[in-house]
């Protein structure tokens, strides 16, 4: 997440546009041939009367990665309550207001929004930018989020419903230029070097946060005092756990035995999972490391420099904040990669940081006494989620990832140990994390023309990797280090961007949004790729009237069905559920998926299956449609892969015939099985999920509203492009902010029937 919404290629962040350049086949190679089509995100609206999210109320929901998904011990999909009808909920209008708007029966409040007091003593927000102490305060970007319930003594309890924690990522802030203009008095200092107060203020609203919320008098509130709540910023300390830890690659002169390092960074989707922890992806973190213009020679042009560059810091990089430049002192320093010490081991320099970002992490909501730990055996990447598949005692456990850049991989993790039911609730939490995800079995996914495909394990046993002449792997912790690499290796199947995934509790099969690809074409020129059956959209979509929006800007689902061997199988079939698209557009060659005014979308980002009422909800981070709206929130009742149809797309050329490609779209959405349910405010990204177990609360957050607004207008509120939520009634100055809302319904009943 966290993208430019002009989705020119120019624009859009460097992270995004991707560092593949090994030969694999993208998914245009790969699906010319059979896919067992499926359902899509089908579902119908009726017509759009929303409630206008006007005066003060709120209600939060949390980024759930799909992985708290068991609603019963076999997994099958949650029971509708007595005379309810799920998706019976009137269809919410596109909207270009500025404010949040759900369906009529809705109310939708403000919980908890950038800078909000996190201990009893910390200041209100004044929101002026003269704010300090963020280490103490709710961070920016509030992205994906998971719901921890508690007694009503303050008791863990997974039955929770009003009282919890709310494990919150906050992944970035909103960016002008070098600085982060919102937050300081004038916008910020956006020429280097920066000054320090403004770099760790910056530093500070990064990261995550755990926040303890509870109804009260029908109303959720945040409780600033309360002993649970923390923050663990860019600077925090956690531990290296699993194949790399102590590795010679994560050496650094903060760590010189590699075994711990400082924060966690651009944290994006989540994971609960089924011990009861929380999980954060790393995304876009290579972008706030510099790297000096001669670093290549000064490593001796070893290995570490195909490293750098498969991760996006070629020499002289420079890096998105200017965080290097705050000062002489260690905390800045990290932030420069460039190799400047005389030891063999980096234990002198900071030349090997980085490779201490990109994983998944893993933190105990319950107890901040427990340090919190990245995950390396789930591979090094820019992670969005991680979803658990169905947990099945006697089985081992698997956790679906995607690594969210042009052209990059589908991961899956399967654990060297079987589930026990017994784990569900342990005595030491982070324990049992060692137990499920510091051993076992790193795969990608390459996927194949018939609509089958092959999980290839990443092993330096795999003489595709021990052979691998591009970048000489030495050991297991080498290839999990560098997994990009190791799935280049192997040949997996280059994939557009896969953000967000989540497990559809009622058959257990996968769902990843592909958000969008503006460097698609018939005749690909350099860097551009033609279109293929899973990816088979090419087209002109005209946004305000006058810029051509060439590729695929709307993006689309795929989703996928392990073998007959669940969790540890090697093989799986797969198929496109959905297509995002305007509902004018073509239906031969763009809205293939048929999605009515109620329905349609572009760039689908966060997913997330409810695992209580087992509603689909679908969250966008678009900059295709959003001269027509606002970005979104809708709920589908999915059906299954392959209950769709075959469609041929043809292509003219300039030579050669046309370029002719198979492709799979699911079964028609109806009124019943896809409705628009939530629209934002202007310039936001909808993203994070979570609910309460009884189903009937949930927790959104909404992202960077106004996030287009100029430096040159910050002394002129008349002039943000938002002003949210201080226009709904929440907090001092007006200035826009990222906050959590959270979403109840009139009547008591649960959320989306």
């Amino acid at each position: 997440m966290n993208k430019p919404t002009d989705l020119t290629i120019t624009a859009i962040d460097p992270e995004d546009i991707g560092y593949n350049d090994s030969p694999n086949e993208h998914f245009s190679a790969v699906l010319d041939a059979r896919i067992s089509r499926r359902s899509l995100l089908r579902g119908g609206l009726a017509s759009a009367a929303g409630a206008l999210f006007g005066s003060f109320s709120l209600s939060a929901c949390g980024g759930n990665g799909g992985s708290d998904l068991t609603p019963d011990p076999a997994g099958t999909l949650p029971v509708a309550a007595s005379a309810e009808k799920l998706l019976g909920f009137q269809a919410v209008s596109k909207s270009l207001a500025d404010a949040v708007i759900v369906p009529a029966g809705y109310t939708a409040s403000v919980l908890y929004a950038l800078g909000d007091p996190l201990t009893a003593s910390t200041p209100a927000y004044k929101n002026d930018g003269s704010d300090t102490d963020f280490e103490n305060r709710a961070g920016d970007h509030h992205d994906g989020m998971e719901f921890f319930g508690l007694s009503n003594d303050g008791m863990p309890s997974a039955n929770g419903v009003e009282r919890g924690l709310l494990a919150v990522n906050h992944e970035a802030t909103t960016d002008e230029k070098l600085s982060s203009h919102f937050l300081h008095v004038n916008g910020g200092t956006t020429t280097l070097p920066r000054p320090a107060p403004e770099v760790d203020k910056e530093i500070a609203v990064h990261g995550v946060a755990v926040v303890e919320v509870r109804r009260r008098a029908g109303k959720w509130e945040t409780i600033s005092g309360s002993s649970f709540n923390r923050r663990i910023t860019p600077l925090t300390d956690i531990a290296i756990s699993g194949p790399a830890r102590g590795n010679a690659l994560l050496v650094t002169k903060y760590s010189t035995n590699g075994t711990t390092t400082r924060g966690t960074l651009n944290n994006c989707g989540t994971g609960k999972t089924p011990w009861g922890t929380f999980l954060t992806g790393e995304e876009n973190w290579s972008g706030y490391f510099v790297r000096g213009a001669a670093d290549d020679a000064a490593r001796g042009n070893d290995k570490s420099v195909t490293s750098l560059k498969r991760y996006g810091r070629n020499q002289g990089a420079t890096s998105r904040h200017g965080w290097e430049t705050g000062g002489p002192e260690d905390r800045y320093a990290r932030w420069d990669i460039s190799k400047t010490g005389v030891s063999i081991n980096g234990s002198d320099d900071y030349r090997n940081e980085m490779n201490g970002m990109g994983y998944i992490v893993e933190i105990n909501a319950y107890d901040k006494t427990q340090a919190a730990r990245k995950r390396t055996g789930l591979g090094r990447f820019a992670h969005e989620s991680a979803a658990f598949g169905i947990p099945v005692a006697g089985k081992p456990l698997a956790a679906y990832m995607g690594d969210d850049s042009r052209g990059e991989y589908i991961y899956k993790w399967v654990s060297a140990a079987n589930w026990s039911a017994a784990d569900a609730d342990p005595a030491n939490r982070m324990a049992t994390g060692d137990k499920y995800l510091d051993a076992g079995k790193l795969y990608v996914a390459k996927f194949n023309p018939d609509g089958g495909g092959q999980w290839i394990e990443l092993s330096i046993a795999n003489p595709a990797i021990a052979g691998y002449t591009t970048y000489p792997f030495v050991d297991q912790a080498d290839v999990l280090v560098n997994a990009r690499l190791a799935g280049d290796a192997v040949g997996a199947t280059k994939m557009d961007r896969p953000e967000w995934c989540s497990v559809n509790p009622a058959n257990g099969e996968v769902y990843f949004s592909l958000t969008n690809n503006t460097n698609r074409r018939v005749e690909p020129n350099g860097s551009q790729f033609a279109p293929d059956s899973a990816n088979p959209r090419v087209y002109t979509d005209v946004k305000g009237g006058t810029t051509n929006q060439a590729g695929n800007p709307n993006g689309h689902i795929l989703r996928m069905k392990e073998g007959a061997a669940g969790s540890a199988a090697t093989t799986f079939t797969w198929d496109v559920y959905a297509f995002g698209a305007e509902s004018t557009a073509d239906s031969s060659l763009v809205n293939l998926s048929s999605l009515t005014a109620d329905q349609d979308f572009s760039s689908p980002d966060g997913l997330a299956f409810s695992p209580y009422t087992g509603i689909c909800w679908v969250q966008t981070d678009d900059g295709a449609y959003t001269d027509v709206t606002n970005c979104m929130m809708l709920a589908a009742l999915p059906g299954q892969v392959g209950d769709g149809k075959k469609l041929t797309l043809s292509y003219p050329r300039s030579a050669g015939g046309p370029l002719v490609v198979d492709t799979y779209v699911g079964k028609a959405p109806t009124a019943d099985t896809l409705k628009r349910f939530l629209v934002g405010p202007a310039g936001c990204e909808i993203t994070g999920l979570s609910e309460t177990p009884d189903g009937k609360t949930m927790f959104v957050n909404i992202q960077h509203p106004g996030e287009t607004t100029a430096l040159a207008n910050l002394a002129d509120p008349s002039k943000y492009t938002s002003q949210w939520p201080s226009n709904a009634g929440y907090g001092a100055g007006r200035r826009p902010r990222s906050a959590t809302i959270v979403i109840t319904k009139n009547d008591g009943g649960r959320i989306g029937s």
